[in-house]
């Protein structure tokens, strides 16, 4: 078998040496990268005894490390503003960058009630209408077939189309409240004040006196006339009263499979397409470097450890030697666990939700100290 190279205490240059290349033109990366090679394997014994590894994988595991704390830290990021990010280009790269909280998704909401109730959304409501006319027996129908007698502003064959509005009321109140029956100058001459009429009226009524009127409109027309309404069943609109007269009865609808989920392509959608891409090294801080060195240590006494363990025992003359793979294997499992368990402690503590808490925290702190504080005493 070939003579294998082991670490023999002088790590080359990382540029090119590692699997992926992820951060071999970052210079703290190049200048970083033998220095934690070094490190490691003197934390290991070397050279008192020897790291049965060679450098370019000492590389390795030190771009897994980075690796591996960019991804924890990104996860963390994406579950904080990924509501923040729904719907943005999926090309945006929001990584180590600030992102402001917004209210686009309960604004997407609203949208939604808008459509339903009319008042914005995002699916055309469409127009349409039915002429009122006299049955065979020459009295005028109550009753309307939309499939059979509407009219639409578009064609609908083939389409399912829900009725939203149908414009068959009476004048509103608010437009009949002057009407001579109900009118100030009716009102005045009953009290005893006629002759001041509209042009010169010299008398401010106070605003229920409209309020007033504008109720009695309504209540007169519920109580002692024929009510403005209609019904709509299977297609089919019964108004009420029955006409006596031709007209255009207009409504509003819309056509059911735009309400369906719009899909858009290329836009954030959930947690697999943010975009949140591998950390500049350089970006990272002092702590977090620290973690990836401590990282990269557990991951090596892994791989050493996996090497060591392919036998465990070496004979010496007039004895065998016993490595310590598994010992090895199970300590850098136990570190890496606890780094990342760590890690995740870390930011969430540093959660938005958690920032505000404290933040409340400090005001009662602060609130409770000022409280205790004696007030001045001021003497003239």
């Amino acid at each position: 078998m070939a003579n294998i190279t082991i670490y023999d205490g002088s790590a080359g240059s990382i540029g090119g040496n590692t699997p992926f290349g992820l951060y071999d033109t970052d210079a703290d990366f190049i200048v970083d990268g033998p220095k934690v090679a070094d490190w490691c394997a003197k934390r290991l014994g070397y050279p008192v005894v020897d790291i049965e590894l060679q450098d370019t994988q000492l590389f390795s595991i030190f771009e897994e490390a980075v690796t591996e704390y960019s991804a924890q830290v990104n996860r963390f990021n994406i579950r904080e503003n990924l509501l923040s990010a729904q719907g943005n280009k999926t090309s945006a790269n929001y990584t180590q960058k600030l992102i402001t909280p917004n209210l686009g998704r309960l604004i997407g909401l609203s949208k939604q009630y808008g459509t339903e109730v009319g008042s914005g959304g995002l699916v055309d409501w469409k127009s349409g209408y039915i002429t009122t006319a006299t049955g065979s027996d020459g009295v005028w129908s109550q009753e309307y077939d939309l499939d059979a007698q509407a009219t639409f502003s578009q064609s609908t064959a083939g389409t399912d189309i829900e009725i939203k509005r149908v414009f068959h009321q009476k004048t509103p109140a608010q437009a009949r409240h002057y009407d001579p029956q109900f009118g100030s100058d009716y009102a005045l001459t009953n009290m005893g004040w006629g002759g001041t009429m509209a042009g010169i009226n010299y008398l401010a009524m106070p605003l229920y006196d409209d309020l007033l009127k504008i109720q009695e409109v309504e209540f007169t027309d519920t109580i002692r006339k024929s009510a403005y309404t209609f019904e709509l069943i299977n297609n089919k609109l019964r108004i009420f009263p029955r006409p006596s007269t031709a007209f255009n009865l207009w409504f509003q609808y819309i056509e059911t499979d735009t309400r369906d989920t719009l899909i858009a392509e290329d836009l954030v959608s959930d947690y697999s397409n943010m975009g949140y891409d591998n950390m500049v090294y350089s970006n990272i801080n002092d702590p977090g470097k620290q973690w990836i060195k401590k990282y990269t240590l557990a991951l090596t006494k892994q791989v050493l450890g996996s090497v060591r363990s392919k036998y465990s025992s070496i004979p010496i003359p007039g004895s065998d030697t016993t490595l310590d793979g598994d010992t090895l294997r199970s300590e850098g499992a136990a570190e890496a666990e606890a780094l990342i368990s760590v890690l995740r402690e870390d930011l969430e503590a540093a959660s938005r939700r958690n920032l505000m808490e404290k933040e409340n925290e400090i005001t009662d702190f602060q609130q409770g100290m000022l409280n205790k504080a004696p007030l001045n005493i001021y003497i003239g």
